[in-house]
């Protein structure tokens, strides 16, 4: 009897247990089985090739790598917001997300363009080993925090194109009374050299260009140049892009939104934000070689190197630049130091292995 009544008490005990361990387990699993969804602005034209689609791919990653938890549906500019307007969207709340590039909210704090590129700086890989392995990423979160967003480092498309133009560049004085579309510290430097930047959204050049508005405009390389036409607009492309030599792309989240997801939604979408970080250079690597040879042998483009002279100059008014937003506030001041301590370092570095090799392979 006393074993039976044992057997029975333990069964109720273990059912007892068993009932109350499935409720514990329960709620978490409801919970994080719960459905949100969220909206991405961007800066970019609805699917453009490389930048647009990159935004869509994060879309994408995000909404499979959760089982559709979190789904993400993208507005393309103009589409929700202007441009211009994503980043005060997702500071607001407006939506979740957005892309785009740190330089387009210099007027927020010109700090922020260290994050997407300095002229004559870090290439993709060493703005890569900077960020995640240089602290500029918590640099980058500090920077955001008063504005209720969290940067994640989203796309790169290499180093850039020097940019389009209806007058050859042979000395700097043909930089003086250029009106050229060039954002960001590329746009300081043009200003020192005489020039009158301007800072216009992607889907804008073409018809800025064409019409006159602007002599001269850069975009990002050939693969989206093509795309856009720009080669209807102006007759030569001068190269390197000194002004954007790595620039990284952004993915803004709003910073309450994202406090509010589960831990492995956080992780989720952190990891969908460095694929697609990985993806658009690998992307941009394989289309521009096609594109420029489009442009060169289609399209009979005039290819140009910048002159050496010029190059010189704009990079000592560059170091002048970068220096003077280092001292205009505390927080300029530590991302500079962190960035330059980084670059001097890799350069360095790079000067016996990656420059290295690049000139030896050109032997």
């Amino acid at each position: 009897m006393k074993r039976r009544d044992f057997i029975k008490t333990s069964g109720m005990g273990v059912a007892a247990i068993t009932g109350t361990a499935g409720s514990l387990l329960s709620a978490p699993a409801i919970a994080s089985n719960k459905k949100i969804k969220w909206k991405m602005v961007t800066t970019w034209p609805k699917n453009f090739p490389g930048l647009g689609t990159g935004a869509n791919n994060l879309a994408k990653l995000i909404t499979e790598m959760s089982g559709g938890r979190l789904t993400v549906k993208v507005y393309g500019a103009k589409e929700l917001v202007p441009a211009f307007e994503v980043f005060d969207a997702v500071s607001g709340g407006a939506a979740e997300m957005g892309h785009g590039a740190a330089y387009y909210w210099k007027g927020k704090s010109e700090a922020f363009q260290f994050f997407t590129a300095v002229p004559f700086g870090l290439t993709a890989q060493e703005m890569n080993g900077w960020l995640f392995y240089g602290g500029g990423m918590q640099l980058w979160e500090k920077a955001y925090r008063d504005f209720n967003l969290v940067p994640l480092a989203c796309g790169n498309t290499g180093v850039q194109m020097g940019g389009w133009f209806n007058k050859q560049i042979n000395s700097i004085k043909d930089l003086k009374g250029l009106k050229m579309r060039i954002p960001g510290l590329g746009g300081e430097v043009l200003k020192r050299a005489g020039g009158t930047p301007v800072n216009l959204p992607g889907g804008e050049l073409f018809t800025a260009l064409k019409s006159g508005n602007i002599d001269a405009t850069e975009w990002v390389g050939p693969y989206n140049d093509l795309a856009f036409g720009l080669y209807k607009a102006a007759k030569y492309y001068y190269y390197p892009g000194w002004h954007e030599p790595g620039p990284t792309l952004e993915a803004l989240v709003n910073k309450k939104a994202f406090d509010q997801l589960p831990k492995d939604l956080q992780s989720i979408v952190r990891n969908a934000a460095l694929v697609v970080n990985n993806d658009m250079l690998a992307e941009y690597t394989a289309r521009n070689n096609a594109a420029l040879k489009d442009l060169v042998n289609k399209y009979k483009v005039d290819v140009r190197k910048y002159p050496d002279d010029v190059l010189k100059k704009l990079s000592g008014l560059s170091d002048s630049v970068v220096a003077e937003i280092a001292n205009k506030d505390k927080m300029s001041k530590q991302i500079y130091q962190s960035y330059k301590k980084f670059r001097d370092n890799v350069v360095a570095y790079h000067k016996i292995s990656e420059q290295a090799y690049l000139k030896a392979r050109s032997l």
